[in-house]
């Protein structure tokens, strides 16, 4: 499906309400108040579809000051995040570029959905990671101030360690199960020799115990996955320090096109593409293999301000104006 319509009409609210209703969170901003409408006190999405052969409705219902509520088929979901295990979304906005130009957290976390998307039964892994190295460093600080004994701090150290060497390994298969893929689309889409590469070694106990000293005197755990990173390389490049824009944009195009693939081909249902102002930036001929590529998948939107920058027939057109949306 193309959406066009001028700047401003609301295109790019069209696909955040898509990926509100389809995920039960926004991929512009946590603070869900941010969503509804000025001057209103709640909000609704509804969408009917397919999954498979059977049909699907989500609901979601945002409320200022309650929980986000959400039902599939009508049946309430324990939190409007649980929608993810339901439907999957993958999304690009120009935001989205931070993956390659932005900190190795921000890779960190994209990676992370990654493999909670390719392995769920491995999604929270990161989320115990992160809780047991805060618990860690809040010991170090006690002992650092006097009020706590190097004693309690070992069974935190082992947990680290025993979590952090699991979310490496997880980590290291996603990134060299989406390698391949990446490198095949980024290829097609002009930038050769692309591979991801997983930066980071997993933490052992003997490991942390070594940087004791370093890590009471700075309050904070110095080693282990939580400051790893992934680097993204064309050629001999780093495409956060060395790529051009247009290089940055095809590799974040061809994360979720290698993305879309491993999910499809894991579930054997293709998940929702939505792609915002994905064609301003791409010469004639990228435009032309990116449109071959999304018309072989399932269901894709891309917004754009013209339906002649879309270099294929999509199966429709919608147009948007403020406050409207309509199939021609």
């Amino acid at each position: 499906m193309l959406v066009v319509g001028p700047n401003g009409a609301g295109k790019t609210n069209l696909l955040e309400s898509l990926h509100v209703g389809t995920q039960g969170f926004s991929p512009r901003t946590r603070a869900d108040a941010q969503l509804i409408r000025f001057g209103e006190t709640s909000a609704r999405v509804a969408l009917r579809g397919a999954r498979g052969q059977a049909e699907l409705e989500l609901e979601l219902l945002l409320r200022a000051g309650e929980a986000k509520r959400a039902r599939v088929n009508g049946a309430p979901l324990r939190a409007a995040e649980q929608l993810r295990a339901e439907v999957a979304t993958l999304v690009f906005t120009p935001d989205r570029l931070a993956v390659i130009k932005g900190g190795p957290a921000v890779r960190r976390a994209y990676f992370d959905r990654v493999l909670g998307r390719l392995a769920p039964a491995r999604a929270t892994l990161s989320a115990e990671y992160g809780a047991v190295v805060a618990q860690r460093n809040a010991a170090l600080r006690r002992i650092g101030a006097g009020f706590s004994t190097p004693d309690a701090l070992a069974p935190w150290t082992e947990r680290a360690a025993e979590l952090g060497a699991a979310l490496v390994e997880a980590r290291r298969e996603a990134v060299a199960a989406l390698g391949p893929v990446f490198a095949e689309h980024a290829a097609e889409l002009g930038l050769p020799e692309a591979v991801l590469r997983y930066e980071g070694a997993p933490p052992t106990v003997e490991a942390l115990e070594r940087r004791y000293d370093r890590d009471v005197e700075r309050g904070w755990t110095g080693l282990g996955p939580h400051l790893d990173d992934v680097g993204i390389i064309a050629g001999a490049r780093d495409l956060r320090g060395f790529g051009s824009q247009g290089e940055q944009r095809i590799a974040v195009l061809s994360l979720l096109l290698g993305e879309a693939d491993l999910v499809a081909e894991r579930s054997g249902i293709p998940p929702l593409l939505l792609l915002d102002d994905v064609l301003s930036e791409l010469d004639p001929e990228r435009r032309r293999i990116l449109a071959e590529r999304i018309l072989r998948r399932g269901q894709t939107l891309v917004t754009s301000t013209t339906a002649a920058a879309l270099p294929a027939e999509p199966d429709q057109v919608l147009e948007v104006t403020p406050g409207h949306a309509v199939a021609r």
